[in-house]
């Protein structure tokens, strides 16, 4: 079972997301966690509710640093905002396979359209995770996983 990592500055939205998607949508060959390099302490209640909307646990989420999960060996590292993305990972991660799947944060949207930022997010991640889960062992590599990434989903 591969160990993946969901990276994003705060910890309280994308990269948690995507951590209960993959988990539940690949847990037969992924284990997946997720920190920041400066988390907010809290997971979002947008990204909690929009979670429990589709039926996915959200009990023991937490917003975690990078540091906490440094006992971990992760075969991957995926980031998911574009400030995670230009940071210098700790060491531990070093020898991971490394990719970036920039997503546009959904917390910095604000009034009606708020909502609909939090689902698009989810889309766009579960899309990716599905193709991530379409690939076979010896596809999972930094280039196939940085192609997912730079898909743009403008349909979702």
């Amino acid at each position: 079972m591969k160990k993946i990592l969901f990276l994003c500055t705060g910890n309280s939205c994308r990269s948690i997301i995507a951590e209960v998607l993959l988990n539940n949508l690949g847990k037969i060959r992924f284990q997946a966690f997720s920190a920041g390099s400066f988390p907010t302490g809290t997971v979002n209640p947008d990204s909690i509710k929009l979670l429990q909307q589709h039926d996915l646990a959200t009990v023991n989420l937490a917003s975690k640093s990078w540091h906490d999960l440094s006992h971990i060996k992760f075969d991957i590292v995926i980031t998911v905002c574009d400030n995670a993305a230009g940071e210098t990972c700790p060491l531990y991660l070093g020898q991971a396979i490394k990719a970036h799947w920039g997503i546009p944060d959904p917390d910095k949207v604000t009034g009606e359209n708020r909502p609909q930022a939090f689902a698009k997010a989810f889309n766009q991640l579960k899309h990716r995770i599905e193709k991530l889960l379409d690939l076979k062992e010896t596809e999972i590599t930094a280039t196939n996983l940085n192609k997912i990434g730079a898909t743009q989903n403008e349909f979702i």
